[in-house]
C-alpha cells in the first residue's frame, strides 16, 4: 500500500504524489531545446523526485547523466585536481544505471584527466554524435563552491563554442540546489571568511550567464492536490467527509502548496488522525505540525540564525508590520524567496505560507524574550481562560488589558512601540499551546494593523492588533475587522488597540460593539 513519504526521494509504485506531467512537459520543452537551466528551489520542495521522474521521461530519447553531490567531502571541491576525477566516477557509475553500453560508461573514467583544459577535450570526445545530457543534484551542498564556479564557467564556454559550431559538449545541463548560481557567492561569504579576488568577482558575475531562466511551478496547486487525494480515496475505497476539493483547498491555504508541508499533513491524518480526512482533521494535522521538529524548521531557524539581515528582513515584515516593496535587486528578498519563507504578493513581501507564519512569529518571541526578559506578561494560566474545553477570547483579552496596565507605563513607550504586537503574542501562546495555534495574516498586515486568527478546538477567533491613530482610523479598524470577519464568516470579533498618547488623553475601553449585525469585543490600552 502506497504512503504519503516526506522522506526523501518519492516514486510513483511507492508514494502519493502529485501527477508531474505537466510540469515535466515544461522542463522537457527547455532539454529539447538544449536549454542550460538551474532548478534552484527550497529544502525538501520535491527537486530530486522531479530530476528522478524526469530521468525516466527522457531516457529512450537522451543519454542522461544524473548525478548528486549529496555527501561528498570538501576534499573533492579543493582543486581541479580533485574535482575533475571525482565527477568522471560519478559519471561513469550513474551510466551503468542508464540504459547505455558498457563500454560508453567505462570510457568516461581517466585518472589522468586532473585540469579542466584536459577535462573540456574528454567532454567533447564522451558527446560527439550523441545527446548527453547533465543533471546534477545538491549542486550547494558543499562549502567550498570555488572549484565548482570555475568548472561552469568551463561549460559556459564550451556552449558558446557550441553555438559557433566549433565544439561538442552536453545538450543539456541542469543543476539542482536551494542556492542559485548567482547567490552562491552570497552564501560563501556569509557562512565563511572568504573574500573573492578581483578575478573571481568577474567569473562569479557570469560563470551561468548562458542559463535561460527557470519558471516551472514546482508547488502543488489545489488541483494537483486533490488528484493526489483521489489517489488515496481510491486506493482505500472510501468517500471522504468533506469534498476533495474543498480539502484541498484548505491544506493549500496552509502550506501555500510547499510540496513537503502538504504531504506532512496529509501522512498525520493518515497515520496519526485515524483518517480523519476533515476540515477538523487537517486543523489537527497542522496543532501536530507545528508542534514538531523536523529538518525542514530546523534549516529555517539555522537559515534565520546565520543571515542576520533576513532575520530582521522578515521580522520588520511579519511582527512590525512593515510595508515592503519586492525587489528583485535586494539580495535578502531574493534569499528569502529562494529558502521558501517570502514570496511576492501583488508587489509587496509577504511570509509564504501560514505554516511558516507561525513558526517564525514564535521562533521571533523566544528570541525577544531571550532579549528582554523583564518585557513579559506572564501569572495568566490557560486554566484561567479556558473552560470545559472553550477559549474564553473576551476574558483573555481582558487579563491582557489588566496585566498591561499594571506592568507599563509611559516610561516604556518606545519599547511598547517596537513590541506591543510581540507582548500580545507571547501573551497568547502559552495560552493556546497544546490545543490550538495562531496565525499571523501577514497579507494584511502593516503599521497600523495586524490580523491574527486563533483557532482553539473547533472554534475560530478573529483579533485585529491596531496601534492608535485617531477615531478615522479607528472606523477604519471597525470597517477592516468587518470585511474580514466577512471573508472568515464569523459575526464575531476582537479589536486591540494599543494608544501610545499621554495617560490625560487615553480612553481605555473594554466593551463590545454592535455594527452591521455583528459583534466586536473593543479593547484600548
Amino acid at each position: 500500500m502506497r504512503k504519503f513519504n516526506t522522506a526523501g526521494l518519492c516514486i510513483p509504485e511507492e508514494d502519493y504524489m502529485v501527477d508531474l506531467g505537466t510540469k515535466l512537459r515544461q522542463i522537457k520543452q527547455l532539454v529539447d531545446n538544449r536549454c542550460y537551466f538551474t532548478i534552484n528551489r527550497a529544502r525538501q520542495y520535491g527537486k530530486t523526485t522531479t530530476l528522478s521522474a524526469l530521468k525516466r521521461s527522457l531516457k529512450d530519447i537522451y543519454i542522461v547523466i544524473s548525478i548528486s553531490f549529496e555527501g561528498i567531502g570538501d576534499e573533492s571541491f579543493a582543486s581541479q585536481d580533485s574535482f575533475c576525477p571525482m565527477l568522471l566516477r560519478k559519471i561513469s557509475k550513474a551510466l551503468r544505471f542508464a540504459w547505455v553500453p558498457e563500454t560508453y560508461a567505462q570510457e568516461w573514467l581517466n585518472n589522468e584527466i586532473v585540469s579542466f583544459e584536459l577535462m573540456s577535450d574528454h567532454i567533447t570526445r564522451m558527446c560527439e554524435g550523441k545527446k548527453v545530457i547533465l543533471m546534477i543534484d545538491e549542486v550547494d551542498k558543499t562549502s567550498n563552491n570555488r572549484v565548482f564556479i570555475h568548472f561552469l564557467g568551463m561549460l559556459r564556454d564550451k556552449f558558446l563554442a557550441r553555438k559557433k559550431g566549433e565544439d561538442y559538449t552536453f545538450h543539456s545541463v541542469i543543476l539542482a540546489g536551494v542556492y542559485d548560481i548567482k547567490n552562491i557567492k552570497l552564501k560563501m561569504v556569509t557562512e565563511g571568511s572568504y573574500t573573492p579576488t578581483a578575478e573571481e568577482n568577474k567569473l562569479y558575475n557570469s560563470p551561468w550567464n548562458i542559463a535561460v531562466d527557470f519558471e516551472v511551478d514546482m508547488s502543488f496547486s489545489p488541483e494537483e492536490i486533490a488528484w493526489m487525494l483521489a489517489e488515496y480515496e481510491a486506493d482505500h475505497s472510501m468517500d471522504m467527509d468533506v469534498d476533495i476539493i474543498a480539502l484541498s483547498k484548505e491544506l493549500h491555504t496552509y502550506t501555500g502548496g510547499y510540496p513537503y508541508l502538504v504531504s506532512r499533513l496529509c501522512k498525520h491524518i493518515d497515520e496519526k488522525l485515524d483518517k480523519d480526512w476533515t476540515y477538523n482533521g487537517i486543523n489537527s494535522a497542522v496543532k501536530i505540525l507545528l508542534e514538531e521538529k523536523n529538518t525542514l524548521f530546523d534549516d529555517l531557524f539555522k537559515n534565520l540564525e546565520t543571515y542576520k539581515d533576513l532575520y530582521d528582513l522578515i521580522y520588520s515584515v511579519l511582527i512590525r508590520g512593515e510595508q515592503r516593496n519586492y525587489v528583485i535587486d535586494d539580495p535578502f528578498i531574493e534569499l528569502g524567496v529562494t529558502f521558501g519563507f517570502l514570496k511576492n504578493n501583488n508587489g509587496k513581501v509577504v511570509i509564504a505560507n501560514k505554516i511558516f507564519e507561525v513558526r517564525i512569529a514564535n521562533y521571533c518571541i523566544s528570541k525577544e524574550y531571550r532579549s528582554h526578559p523583564g518585557k513579559q506578561i506572564t501569572g495568566v494560566l490557560q486554566y484561567d481562560v479556558v473552560h470545559n474545553g472553550e477559549f474564553n477570547m473576551e476574558l483573555c483579552l481582558r487579563k491582557f488589558a489588566q496585566h498591561y496596565a499594571e506592568l507599563f507605563n509611559k516610561h516604556d513607550v518606545k519599547f511598547l512601540e517596537k513590541y506591543g504586537r510581540l507582548l500580545f503574542l507571547s501573551y497568547l501562546k502559552p495560552l493556546i499551546n497544546g490545543q490550538g495555534f495562531y496565525h499571523i495574516e501577514s497579507q494584511f498586515t502593516d503599521l497600523r494593523r495586524m490580523d491574527i486568527v486563533v483557532d482553539f478546538g473547533s472554534e475560530q477567533f478573529i483579533i485585529e492588533l491596531k496601534l492608535w491613530h485617531g477615531e478615522k482610523y479607528k472606523k477604519q479598524a471597525y470597517k477592516q475587522l468587518l470585511g474580514y470577519m466577512a471573508s472568515k464568516n464569523t459575526n464575531t470579533g476582537y479589536l486591540l488597540t494599543f494608544d501610545f498618547r499621554s495617560d490625560k488623553n487615553k480612553e481605555r475601553c473594554e466593551e463590545w460593539v454592535s455594527m452591521e449585525g455583528k459583534r466586536i469585543f473593543d479593547v484600548v490600552v
